[in-house]
């Protein structure tokens, strides 16, 4: 059986494609079209899936959309004739988008695949999953668990924001739910927007904010914002949100409340900024925290499947893993939306077809690697035609060359392999450095991703040495969990150091690996498997063999504003457009000095800033 999955039309569209109930191949539509979060119907990902399996669309037995459109369209609906008259201008714009397009979706979305094939009954094939069923089930179904608790949390859905549950072999029963508005997801939201960052897309950026600041807000938060209950459940008082009816998040009385108004994306942080930052990571937390307590107060699973947008906040499942009230966690890589095409393939396999699951041997998502790859003789062609200077290589010299440039502190496009799907680069699209660099992090934001200085790097480290370095033991295989570097590995600071405040304490070394440690000690892990990705892992190895370290600072190999590079072009795009020193495309290997100066990018003009 042949199940296409699609999400689309809201941020981050794309397709993955399950043959048998193996997920053979999944991408998002930004890495074709480069545009960053792209929401339209990702046709190239699902063409690119299509050749992934060597099958025509015409052998495809269902496809199915991550979310139902008419009960959206019923939130939509109710929530401005409840809030009414407010809301009106915000009403008179989404209204007829929703006429033209979005509730008639199954018409739209036919027009669609008859353009990828114009002679088949494409109405015949469509199914619907609940987006909610769609997150849980990308979860549940491509964890390595036979049984497990169930915790779906983000902005919204059709109607639920928050849904918990259990699965077991191929069932899957969501028997609890928080509903619109009230939304842990939107309150990050509000607090993005509050602070300057872009809603949907900016949320990572508070989160990496957080550590600079203090949470002199969280009171104030539960005082006014949130009624948390103990449990976990929760309600918003909407008197200071405007996401309802409105046009932003936030409204006159939630600046009133914290003492301004929002802060303009040009604008200079604070510690104020950095503050709020830390006080709706801390609330988020706590949310998060007493949610998967009751969970597991319940007693039917020692496992923990997580999924949905807010299942990306890495720094609240780390304490999940800390706190031990579930032997096992297990984050869906691409947790937000992309992901739901994932899950609304899974459910249609397994709840609507019914199909037996076998009992999982690891998980399902291939170590995320199921995007395009290209064979050296392709690289070596798309390279020569883009004007590129290389030398192609034998593994052990690419490997050795590699190292040498780590070493010398240079910045490597390191471009191998299947692409990632999810957000996150795992050593198939990174940009890698030496994490006992103390400049590498400034020099990697500033001078190669044109980034805030503040935002902090991930370390990739062979997970055999991940406990000699983390206080870690286990897998974190997707960059999903953060924890602290181990005290053997910290640097003492001086009192000068320790009155520094927020983005002040920066460039302050704290251990023997700086580029990877935030300003809390703590890190955002990627464990290395050899079995997933022989070729990073053979270069941590002879990394370690060369300095006795065996972590790398792995970045996604892109600038800010561009999704990460999807083909060799995008690669040597990217290079010659940043600072990235070197680049590594399959067994090619490029210097920028050996490059034509005419091939040089103008970043201002070659790329577009979010």
């Amino acid at each position: 059986m042949r199940i296409l999955g699609i999400s689309a039309f809201y941020h981050d569209s794309a397709a993955a494609l399950l043959v048998d109930g193996k997920i053979v191949a999944a991408a998002q539509e930004e890495r074709f079209t480069r545009r960053k979060h792209d929401p339209n119907f990702p046709a190239a990902a699902i063409r690119y899936c299509l050749s992934a399996a060597g099958i025509s669309a015409s052998e495809l037995d269902h496809v199915v959309f991550y979310e139902k459109p008419f009960l959206k369209f019923e939130r939509l609906l109710e929530t401005y004739l409840a809030f009414a008259p407010r809301g009106f201008q915000s009403f008179r714009k989404a209204i007829p988008v929703w006429l033209k397009e979005k509730l008639f979706q199954k018409r739209v979305l036919r027009d669609h695949l008859l353009a990828i094939d114009g002679g088949i009954d494409w109405e015949a094939k469509l199914l619907f999953a609940d987006h909610h069923q769609s997150h849980a089930a990308s979860a549940f179904f491509a964890s390595p668990f036979a049984e497990s608790a169930i915790l779906t949390l983000d902005g919204v859905g059709e109607w639920t924001t928050t849904s918990a549950g259990y699965g077991r072999d191929n069932a899957l029963d969501l028997t609890r739910e928080i509903n619109f508005p009230h939304s842990v997801g939107l309150l990050y939201s509000a607090f993005t927007y509050y602070t300057g960052f872009r809603v949907n897309s900016g949320e990572y950026k508070v989160m990496g904010l957080a550590p600079y600041g203090e949470p002199k807000y969280t009171k104030l938060i539960l005082d006014h914002l949130v009624d948390l209950k103990e449990d976990g459940s929760f309600r918003l008082d909407l008197q200071y949100f405007d996401y309802c009816t409105g046009l932003t998040m936030t409204n006159g009385r939630f600046d009133r409340l914290f003492g301004g108004k929002p802060r303009e994306p040009s604008e200079r942080l604070d510690q104020r900024h950095m503050d709020l930052a830390a006080s709706v990571q801390q609330v988020t937390e706590e949310i998060v925290l007493r949610l998967t307590r009751s969970l597991a107060r319940e007693g039917q699973s020692e496992n923990l499947c997580l999924a949905g947008g807010v299942a990306l906040n890495c720094v609240a499942n780390g304490k999940i893993l800390r706190e031990r009230t579930f032997k096992n966690l297990w984050v869906q890589p691409a947790a937000g939306d992309a992901g739901g095409a994932v899950g609304a393939a899974l459910a249609a396999y397994y709840q609507f077809a019914g199909k037996p699951r076998a009992t999982p041997v690891g998980d399902a998502m291939a170590g995320g690697y199921l995007g395009p790859s290209f064979a050296q003789a392709e690289i070596e062609q798309r390279l020569a035609q883009a004007g590129a200077v290389f030398t192609a290589l034998t593994e052990d010299a690419l490997i050795e060359s590699t190292v040498k440039a780590l070493v010398a502190e240079k910045a490597i496009g390191w471009f191998q392999g299947r692409m990632e799907f999810g957000p996150r680069a795992l050593g198939a699209r990174s940009i890698l450095g030496d994490p006992r660099s103390p400049r590498m992090q400034s020099s990697l934001n500033l001078r190669v991703k044109f980034r805030e200085s503040f935002r902090p790097f991930a370390p990739a480290v062979l997970r055999e040495d991940v406990a000699e370095w983390f206080e870690l033991d286990g897998d974190s295989p997707y960059m999903q969990i953060v924890a602290d570097v181990l005290r053997k590995h910290r640097r003492p600071t001086n009192p000068g150091d320790e009155k520094l405040f927020g983005i002040e304490r920066l460039n302050v070394p704290r251990s023997d690996i700086p580029a990877v440690t935030h300003v809390d000690y703590s890190a955002r892990i990627q464990t290395v498997h050899a079995d997933t990705n022989a070729r990073f892992h053979a270069l941590l190895t002879a990394f370690k063999a060369e300095t006795g370290c065996p972590v790398l600072v792995n970045t996604s190999f892109n600038v800010r504003g561009e999704p990460i590079v999807c083909t060799p072009e995008d690669a040597f795009r990217c290079f010659m457009g940043s600072d990235i020193e070197v680049l590594v495309v399959g067994n090619c290997f490029l210097l920028k000095e050996d490059q034509p100066a005419s091939l040089k990018l103008d970043y201002k003009n070659a790329f577009d800033l979010d």
